[in-house]
């Protein structure tokens, strides 16, 4: 399990300097979570994961100075840690799946203030990084390119180790023991979650009268469906 986590935070800190650096899009939850599913042997689990997350903040997106919450960081540890757990517990999964992205919503958070830091303590090297263009030194502004990208890299990776291994232990221990009807609560919540990420998508278009008509189709297709179910 541990190697698992080890591996997992490695792959994850990796992939975050998208973030930062190449940002290819590749850190976005709908691509780093079902890497992470991948690798974990669950492809499933990191498809629907990363859904969830992408539609649940796809409307905070990193422009001019604002920083969005780290949803890459939500997308691997809630994956990790429904997988890692779902592994050891067996059972089903969409329970385990709701429950890890309640606990990684807080982390996500949690990151954006460090990011915000990080960010500040990198503008030091960033006018560090223009003495040395006026001398020309482009030795010295590579190795402050690298010393920023190593700080984002390091407390990526820090951070999703210590996380994975608390909430991957903590479930695994207080699983077993939840009530009927906190099961059933985190059943409710994951069928509800499509439909929250649905709202906050919805929020984003501003195109008159496509609220009503998405909510028209919407139920056109459930009426239907429940006329096959019945039929």
């Amino acid at each position: 399990m541990f190697i698992k986590i080890i591996l997992i935070s490695f792959c994850g800190g990796l992939i975050c300097l998208d973030r930062v650096f190449i940002q290819a899009m590749i850190s976005r939850p709908i691509v780093i979570a079902p890497l992470i599913g991948l690798l974990l042997h669950n492809l499933y689990a990191g498809l629907i994961i990363g859904a969830f997350v992408e539609l649940i903040w796809i409307d905070r997106i990193p422009v001019g100075t604002y920083i969005p919450p780290n949803d890459s960081i939500v997308a691997v540890v809630a994956t990790s840690v429904a997988v890692i757990a779902g592994q050891k517990l067996g059972g089903e999964l969409t329970q385990l799946i709701a429950l890890s992205i309640l606990l990684a919503i807080p982390c996500g958070i949690l990151a954006k203030k460090v990011d915000i830091l990080i960010i500040k303590s990198n503008d030091i090297l960033s006018d560090q990084a223009l003495e040395d263009a006026k001398k020309s030194n482009i030795r010295a502004i590579e190795k402050k390119v690298y010393l920023g990208l190593i700080k984002v890299f390091l407390f990526d990776v820090l951070y999703l180790l210590v996380v994975q291994t608390i909430f991957v232990t903590l479930i695994i221990w207080i699983y077993p023991k939840l009530p009927a009807t906190i099961i059933s609560t985190l059943s409710f919540m994951y069928s509800f979650l499509p439909l929250l990420g649905i709202a906050v998508a919805m929020n984003t278009i501003k195109l008159r009268g496509a609220i009503p008509v998405f909510c028209a189709i919407f139920l056109i297709v459930a009426v239907f469906l429940e006329l096959f179910h019945v039929l």
